[in-house]
């Protein structure tokens, strides 16, 4: 049996569309567990890199901090932060944001640090205020590379976000983790085929969203 046949066998079977274990509830659960992890990463990473690569300083800090949270294992972090705080919601996030907030908060500064300084120095040159400076001259400028963070990020957690299903929670990991135990093939092909869905689908959505909120101008000069 191959798989595509896995496949095929999972998504006909009319019990996988209804229920606590259907794919519309699985995939709501998976969905809520990205975007808050999302949400979290985006507003530790965003500030700081946007103030760090305003200023131009700290850089070196952040790629130390970015290693580092690269390198900790995710499921080891989960394992951890299960014994310290027990089974529920919080030590799931805790690996998906430490995951997420390296892509982002060094793309953030690096996109700053390559806009163009003479817009800049003209900006200031006018008195225009640093707040300003930031968020109407060099943000513009930088968010293509900004969502790219993101989008990186994103990825990162909904690959990722299967790993809910190792301390009982729910999400699109229980069709992996539960076929596994089953020996249950084809649950783990349909599983892991909706987090590949998933994560395409992110890839597009950043795409529209780019295209909508970058400048033309800005896509040109990119």
């Amino acid at each position: 049996m191959n798989v595509l046949h896995f496949v095929n066998a999972f998504f006909s079977d009319s019990a996988h569309w209804h229920g606590y274990d259907g794919i519309p509830t699985r995939l709501a659960e998976h969905l809520r567990y990205c975007l808050i992890a999302l949400g979290i990463a985006a507003a530790i990473g965003l500030p700081v890199g946007l103030v760090t690569g305003h200023y131009g300083r700290g850089g070196n800090a952040l790629a130390f901090l970015a290693t580092a949270g690269r390198a900790l294992p995710s499921f080891g972090l989960l394992v951890l932060m299960t014994i310290l705080v027990g089974f529920g919601l919080l030590p799931v996030m805790v690996p998906l944001v430490v995951l997420a907030v390296p892509p982002i908060l060094v793309t953030t500064y690096e996109s700053m640090r390559s806009v163009d300084p003479s817009p800049v120095d003209a900006a200031r040159g006018m008195g225009m205020q640093e707040s300003r400076i930031l968020f109407q001259v060099e943000l513009p400028v930088a968010l293509p590379l900004i969502l790219s963070g993101l989008r990186s990020g994103a990825i990162q957690i909904v690959s990722t976000a299967t790993i809910a299903a190792y301390v009982g929670i729910g999400g699109l990991g229980r069709y992996v983790i539960d076929g596994l135990y089953q020996r249950n093939y084809e649950k783990v092909v349909g599983g892991a085929s909706l987090v590949a869905g998933l994560a395409l689908v992110t890839l597009v959505l950043f795409w529209a969203a780019a295209r909508l909120a970058v400048s033309r101008g800005v896509r040109r000069g990119a």
